[in-house]
């Protein structure tokens, strides 16, 4: 395929956020760069990328994306990745027994188009190539993006994920923002605001002694921060339900 660069014609930036989550070769996140820019995504995250950065090998294969690539911003971990965000999608092929919502890249790039449309901060989160992203990774979204491909052979590659959502995205268009509705005039709540609420949930929660069995602590909490992320709970309504712990458990504000 020919070089598709025109700098005479229109450039289109921004769009949703893409988190890599523990990417392991650096040609990959260079390879999921240039698909970022083919889709007019321009937003990079890396968490903990294995062969450290910045990677003169992901240069090469981003094959001039190098816009995506300097602007690149690099985290510790995936909460502080994703902290000011809205709206997070994660995609997997596994269910992992957890409740949540799976929806296919189509139906998830029209409903990110339709937050970004309402100045939204979103974002997609990718997990390693080998084993995808943990459990803990995947309670920080809302929803969960499966590709419908052959039952029998459903195998991606990073940039291959990365484009086929990008692609989804791009095809979407601009979605009028009334798509989105919120109550009053809060707005949804960033995920340093929701993670900040299960600290706090959960603190309460080992005060009382509700997890009995330690072993069983790890899934119990994933449950209950999934049933808050299907919520998708606004800055008001987290504000509000830390009143409501605070006054189930006898604890006055500023208090430890």
């Amino acid at each position: 395929m020919t070089s598709g660069k025109d700098p005479n014609r229109p450039f289109i930036t921004g769009g949703p956020s893409i988190i890599l989550v523990e990417p392991q070769l650096g040609e990959n996140i260079g390879a999921c760069a240039r698909a970022m820019l083919n889709c007019g995504l321009t937003d990079l995250r890396l968490v903990r990328p294995r062969d450290g950065w910045p990677n003169e090998k992901a240069t090469a294969a981003a094959s001039g994306a190098d816009l995506v690539l300097d602007n690149a911003k690099l985290f510790a971990t995936t909460a502080e990745a994703v902290a000011d965000l809205h709206v997070v999608y994660a995609t997997t092929v596994r269910t992992r027994g957890m409740i949540q919502e799976f929806v296919t890249p189509r139906v998830a790039a029209e409903q990110l188009r339709a937050h970004y449309a309402a100045g939204h901060g979103t974002g997609v989160m990718f997990g390693p190539e080998r084993t995808g992203l943990v459990n803990d990774d995947l309670t920080l979204a809302e929803k969960l993006i499966t590709v419908p491909l052959n039952p029998a052979f459903s195998s991606l590659n990073l940039a291959q994920a990365v484009l086929l959502i990008g692609y989804e995205w791009f095809q979407t268009g601009e979605v009028p923002p009334d798509r989105v509705l919120h109550t009053g005039q809060t707005r949804p709540a960033t995920k340093a605001e929701l993670l900040n609420f299960f600290d706090h949930v959960e603190s309460e929660l080992d005060r009382t002694g509700f997890f009995t069995t330690p072993e069983k602590r790890p899934s119990m909490v994933r449950t209950i921060r999934n049933a808050f992320e299907r919520m998708q709970m606004t800055e008001q309504e987290v504000r509000t339900f830390h009143g409501i712990i605070a006054a189930l458990t006898g604890r006055r504000k500023g208090e430890k």
